[in-house]
């Protein structure tokens, strides 16, 4: 069966017996229809439970992918199979790649949250608000400008752009204001994908509703004429936009395929933004289970990387362990084996893709953190070639284990679930370390990134790049952490740049200065902030089918 089919044929429990399930009352839930509610933010502050965390990360990124969240579900699964009481807390999905590349981000087979249509699509609106609290502003840029045009108080340089939350290549540079006198004062303009949006970050980054209000009051618009930075609290509009997010700032709980508890808010993606899901979303979760699950976007080279030096560092928490998943095809991919035969035995691939697996192993460790391996299986997947990663992960010392959640649900975890529960109950946890200190300049913290995790041998900054960090220091924004936007395919800037590369250049072409959620976000070679579609689009196979939606996967 397909993964719609399997979502469809698991009969749902009401949100209200999954909000007891972790005790919260009817009265306190917030719902939206029958499967999915909102939780108040002071369920995040209660006495009581002080759940570990686990981090679910996984290798560099395929076109096939890799199924972490499957993994971070199955995991969550297993755990509450074997008598733990365990959450898993996730990212929403975006339009952008659901009608684009993948068809639906919220797990696989037996190991999904649920209502899967709804998640995957609209769910409570949160991308909806944060695509208007960020156009919002927009349209009140534009008015501020047209307004006082006359008046001496016009901007020099404007950086904010609009978003929206679809591939759409079309909209990356635009000019706005066309027409008439009255149409505007004409300007170079563009859009980013929503996931790509400042107060997407903000959301995921804040920890309570007056948080967010500070962050979104200090988000840098542009400069004036006097070089002097100018905010959304200049703009005057503060109160405005958080008024839009009150409801998104609330997290999201819906359930698994096995009825039990998923949290599931905000969506930046890692290859572009931090790619978690919220600090809200993650400490709600903490107060009501024993284990919580989470998981950060693609390669732990950037979600990862991203979890620890940003979220981390900012929020407090720390992981008591972090699950690196690997694939047979994604081992052989970055072994050299060619793509048409990716799902056909080859030993040698295997063996020679080990070198990104040994890489990531390697980069978690640097943050003090104790890994398990977790290998993800799929059909095609030869006992042979699972033996290989098994023995190679043995003599590295790091745990193994194959997941089958996909085809066998909570069942087809609980191997994984148990070392897991091993390796943080009876073994030492190191301190988090982080990659750079908040003291350093940025150029060396992105330096320190791009050397010490990805393998480059030379960070070259363009003069723009240049230029625009310098000016971060000169406002004081030194302190922030970065937050690299590179491909996802590659520790380096080169898609196809396979395995593990090392002693190579490494671009950084421009600079998003974060005001507001508080860090730099350095762009590496040509990596771009709206993504196009591809020949063929997902959204081909997407319909309506007697009243039910066909073709998510």
């Amino acid at each position: 069966m397909t993964d719609i089919e399997i979502a469809r044929s698991i009969k749902m429990k009401r949100i209200t017996e999954i909000g007891e399930q972790i005790g919260i009352d009817n009265e306190t839930l917030e719902p939206y229809g029958h499967y999915m509610a909102k939780i108040p933010l002071e369920v995040m502050k209660r006495e009581g439970k002080k759940g570990k965390l686990i981090l679910v990360t996984a290798i560099t990124a395929t076109k096939a992918g890799i199924g972490k969240t499957t993994v971070s579900v199955g995991l969550t699964l297993g755990l509450n199979k074997i008598g733990k009481k365990a959450v898993v807390a996730l990212r929403e999905p975006s339009l952008g790649p659901c009608f684009g590349m993948k068809g639906g981000a919220a797990g696989g087979g037996y190991a999904q949250v649920l209502p899967m249509e709804k998640i995957n699509l609209h769910f409570t609106g949160d991308f909806h608000a944060v695509t208007s609290a960020h156009n919002m502003i927009s349209a009140m840029l534009d008015n501020y400008i047209y307004q006082h045009r006359n008046e001496g108080r016009a901007l020099k340089e404007v950086l904010w752009k609009r978003v929206l939350d679809v591939n759409d290549r079309s909209l990356r540079n635009i000019i706005t204001g066309l027409g008439a006198a009255t149409d505007g004062v004409p300007s170079q303009a563009g859009f980013d994908i929503t996931p790509a949006s400042e107060i997407m970050a903000i959301l995921c980054l804040s920890s309570d509703l007056d948080d967010m209000r500070r962050r979104i009051g200090n988000i840098l618009l542009g400069y004036t004429v006097d070089n002097a930075p100018f905010t959304v609290n200049d703009l005057g509009i503060t109160g405005a936009v958080v008024s839009l997010m009150l409801d998104a700032i609330k997290p999201n709980l819906v359930q698994t395929t096995e009825g039990t508890p998923a949290i599931i808010h905000g969506g930046p993606f890692a290859n572009i933004a931090h790619g978690c899901n919220s600090v809200i979303a993650t400490r709600t979760a903490l107060s009501v289970a024993d284990y919580v699950v989470t998981e950060a976007g693609f390669g732990a080279d950037l979600g990862a990387e991203k979890f620890y030096n940003i979220k981390c560092r900012k929020s407090g928490l720390k992981p008591s362990l972090t699950v690196l998943v690997a694939t047979l095809n994604g081992l052989k991919m970055h072994g050299g084996t060619a793509l048409e035969h990716i799902k056909e035995p080859d030993a040698e691939g295997v063996r020679k893709g080990l070198a990104n697996l040994d890489r990531h192993i390697a980069n978690l460790q640097s943050f003090g953190q104790r890994v398990v391996v977790c290998f993800n299986k799929f059909a095609s997947d030869t006992d042979e070639e699972i033996a290989i990663v098994k023995e190679h992960c043995k003599a590295l010392g790091v745990d193994f284990s194959v997941n089958n959640a996909y085809n066998e649900g909570g069942e087809g975890a609980t191997d994984l679930a148990r070392i897991v529960v091993e390796n943080i109950e009876n073994k030492e946890s190191g301190e988090l370390r982080f990659t750079y200190s908040d003291r350093m300049p940025l150029k060396e913290k992105i330096s320190a990134v791009a050397k010490n995790i990805y393998g480059a041998a030379n960070v070259n900054f363009s003069a723009k790049s240049s230029k625009q960090l310098a000016n971060a220091e000169r406002l004081g924004f030194g302190h922030f952490p970065v937050c690299i936007a590179k491909t996802q395919y590659s520790f380096s800037q080169d898609q196809k740049a396979y395995g593990a590369p090392t002693d190579f250049d490494f671009d950084i072409m421009d600079i998003v200065i974060n005001a507001g959620s508080e860090m730099i976000v350095a762009i590496a070679g040509n990596i771009i902030r709206m993504p196009g579609l591809p020949k063929e689009p997902q959204a081909l196979h997407i319909d309506v089918v007697n009243g039910e939606i066909e073709g998510l996967s």
